[in-house]
C-alpha cells in the first residue's frame, strides 16, 4: 500500500525525492502492463453506465440525517459504477478506505479483502490515480455513504503525485499548474464554475431581448474601437500587417448599419499593456449595441443585467454564493448616477480643496504642499505627483477635467456614495464625460463640450463603459483626425482613421447605444477574487525553465 509522506521535502532534497516518487510509480504501472492491464485504458464505455458520484449522494438523500450521516439500515445495496480521482486512501487491516472525487463531488469506496476482486493490486495504487469501481450501496458505522467495491481497476495512473492542501500555495507554481490548482485547491474550481455560470447567464440575459449573438473578426487591419496599444502580427499570404483586436466595437456598429438592431458579443480581445491584478493582456469582454436606445437606456439595462447575472450564480452555485455575498463591502440594491462634474466638485469640497484645483493643479506655482496638507486632514490621500504630471500632458480643458476626476473624486468613490443604510458603497454610474475623452460617444444636445457616455464603478473598481453612439459621419471623420494627429506628435495609445467605417456611417446608422465590459472583471466582482489571475484558467506567465523528462 502506498506511504507517501505529507510533509514537504527540504530544498536541497526536493528535485530528488520527486524522481524518487515517479520512478515508484512508474514501476507500478510497469508491474500492471506485466499483468495485461493498461495503466492508461480508455473502454470504460463497456459494462453498466457510469454513474456520478453527486448522483449516488442523490439516490440516498432520503436517508441523510440532519447531521450529513446515512442511516446504515435504510441504505439499500443498489448496485453502481462509478469513476474518479483518489483523493484518500488508508488501509485498516483488511479494510482499504478510498476516497474518490469526479466533477459532481466525491464518494468513498470501501474495500474489503474477501470481498474485492484482486485485492492485492490494491498495492500498485496512490493518491491522484484514477480508477473504476462498482459495488453495491452500504453506510459505514460512522453514517458514511459508500460504495462496497466488488471490482476495482486502475484508468490512469498518476506519475506525479498531488500536493497537499498545505504545500501548493505558491501563488505563480498554482497559476502555472492549473491543472493541479484545480484539484488541491475546491475554492479554485468553484470559481471557474462560477465564470461559465455567469457567462451563460449573460448569453440568457440578452437572448431573452431578441439581441443577435454575433462572431467579428479578431485580427484587424488597422487599431480601433478603443484607445490602446495593440499586439501586431502579420498575414504571410496577403503580406500584410495585422492588429489583434483590442475591441469588436467598430464592426459591431457597421451590423447596426446592416439592420441587426440588437447585437452582442463575448470577445477575446488583446492589449499590448503591462500585467496587474486588473489587466491582462488577453481578455474576455462583452459588447453589446441597441438600436433606437441612449446611454440612459443602457443604464436601466445594465443594473437589470448585473441582478439577473447574481441571480442566476446564486441558483447554480448556492452554497459557494452565500460564501462569496457575506464579505461584499457594495451591494446592487441602489445604484447612483452622477455626472462627472458634480462628482469632481463634491470630492473638491470633501478634501477641503478650491474648486479651481483641476484647472492650476499643473502650473508652476500651483500651492501643491497647501492642497495636500488640507486634503490629508480631511482624510484624503492623493497621489499629487502622478496628478500634477497628468494634467501637465492634457491639451484642453477637458482632458484636465477628466484628470482632475481620476485624481480626486474616482479613487473616493466608495467613500461618497452609499447604499441608504451606509452599511456598504453603492455602484456609482459616472455620466457626461468630456467629449475629448470619448473618440467614439455622441455629443450632448444641451452642452456639446460633454459627451453621452457613463462608466459604472463597483467597489472601487470599473466594471463597464457605454454611451450613446456618434452616428454623424462628419463628425466621426473628425475625431479620427484628431486621434491620428494626436499620434503623430507622438501618442502611443490612439487610434487609426478608419475609412470604411465612416463609409459605413455615410449609409446611415440609426441612433444607438452601446456597452462594453470586462467579463474577468465581472467574475472578480462576484466572486471576491482580487487579482484577475484568479478568474483567468491560464494566465499569462513569464516563461518556466523545464528540465528534461524524468
Amino acid at each position: 500500500m502506498s506511504r507517501e509522506g505529507s510533509g514537504k521535502p527540504s530544498a536541497e532534497s526536493e528535485a530528488h525525492a520527486e524522481a524518487a516518487l515517479i520512478a515508484a510509480r512508474k514501476g507500478k504501472a510497469t508491474r500492471a502492463r506485466e499483468r495485461g492491464e493498461n495503466p492508461f485504458a480508455n473502454d470504460v464505455t463497456a459494462g453498466a453506465p457510469l454513474v456520478d458520484l453527486a448522483e449516488v449522494r442523490a439516490h440516498f438523500a432520503s436517508v441523510r440525517g440532519e447531521d450529513g450521516r446515512y442511516d446504515a439500515a435504510r441504505v439499500e445495496a443498489a448496485p453502481f459504477r462509478v469513476a474518479g480521482r483518489i483523493l484518500f486512501l488508508r488501509s485498516f487491516g483488511g479494510v482499504v478506505f478510498i476516497r474518490l472525487r469526479d466533477r459532481t463531488g466525491e464518494l468513498q469506496l470501501y474495500c474489503e479483502q474477501g470481498a474485492l476482486a484482486g485485492w492485492e493490486r490494491l498495492d500498485d495504487l496512490d493518491l491522484g490515480d484514477i480508477v473504476e469501481a462498482h459495488g453495491k450501496a452500504m453506510a459505514t458505522n460512522k453514517g458514511e455513504l459508500s460504495i462496497r467495491a466488488e471490482g476495482l481497476r486502475l484508468l490512469t495512473k498518476a506519475y506525479r503525485p498531488l500536493p497537499t492542501k498545505t504545500s501548493f500555495k505558491d501563488v505563480e507554481s498554482r497559476y502555472r499548474m492549473r491543472y493541479v490548482d484545480l484539484v488541491a485547491n475546491p475554492p479554485v474550481a468553484s470559481v471557474f464554475r462560477a465564470r461559465t455560470a455567469i457567462v451563460s447567464a449573460l448569453r440568457e440575459f440578452f437572448d431573452a431581448r431578441d439581441f443577435l449573438e454575433v462572431e467579428t473578426p479578431t485580427m484587424h487591419p488597422i487599431i480601433g474601437g478603443a484607445v490602446a496599444r495593440p499586439f501586431v502580427t502579420h498575414h504571410n499570404a496577403l503580406d500584410m500587417q495585422l492588429f489583434m483586436r483590442i475591441a469588436p466595437e467598430l464592426y459591431l456598429k457597421r451590423l447596426l448599419v446592416g439592420g441587426f438592431d440588437r447585437v452582442y458579443e463575448i470577445a477575446r480581445c488583446y492589449r499590448n499593456e503591462g500585467l496587474s491584478t486588473r489587466h491582462n493582456p488577453e481578455f474576455s469582454m462583452l459588447e453589446f449595441y441597441q438600436a433606437y436606445a441612449t446611454y440612459e437606456t443602457l443604464m436601466d439595462l445594465t443594473e437589470a443585467m448585473l441582478r439577473h447575472v447574481d441571480e442566476k450564480l446564486a441558483a447554480k452555485l448556492p452554497a459557494e454564493h452565500g460564501g462569496w455575498v457575506a464579505p461584499r463591502t457594495w451591494s446592487f440594491e441602489r445604484f447612483a448616477r452622477v455626472p462627472m462634474a458634480e462628482a469632481l466638485a463634491r470630492a473638491t469640497e470633501a478634501a477641503g480643496l478650491p474648486p479651481e484645483v483641476a484647472q492650476r493643479v499643473s502650473d508652476d506655482d500651483a500651492p501643491i504642499k497647501e492642497w495636500a496638507k488640507t486634503a490629508k486632514s480631511k482624510g484624503r490621500e492623493i497621489d499629487w505627483s502622478n496628478f500634477r504630471s497628468g494634467a501637465k500632458k492634457c491639451e484642453s480643458a477637458g482632458e484636465r477635467v477628466f484628470c482632475a476626476y481620476e485624481y480626486l473624486a474616482e479613487p473616493f468613490l466608495t467613500r461618497d456614495y452609499r447604499s441608504p443604510d451606509g452599511t456598504r458603497s453603492a455602484p456609482v454610474f459616472i455620466t457626461d464625460y468630456p467629449f475629448e475623452v470619448s473618440p467614439l460617444a455622441r455629443r450632448k444636445d444641451a452642452d456639446p463640450a460633454l459627451v453621452d457616455r457613463f462608466e459604472l464603478f463597483i467597489d472601487g473598481r470599473e466594471l463597464c463603459n457605454a454611451f450613446s453612439e456618434l452616428n454623424d459621419p462628419e463628425d466621426q471623420d473628425a475625431r479620427f483626425r484628431a486621434q491620428v494627429e494626436k499620434k503623430a506628435r507622438g501618442a502611443e495609445e490612439t487610434m487609426d482613421y478608419d475609412a470604411d467605417y465612416i463609409r459605413a456611417l455615410e449609409h446611415g446608422m440609426p441612433p444607438a447605444a452601446g456597452f462594453g465590459m470586462g467579463v474577468d472583471r465581472l467574475v472578480m466582482l462576484l466572486t471576491g477574487a482580487s487579482s484577475i489571475r484568479d478568474v483567468i484558467l491560464f494566465p499569462l506567465l513569464r516563461p518556466e525553465a523545464l528540465g528534461a523528462a524524468l
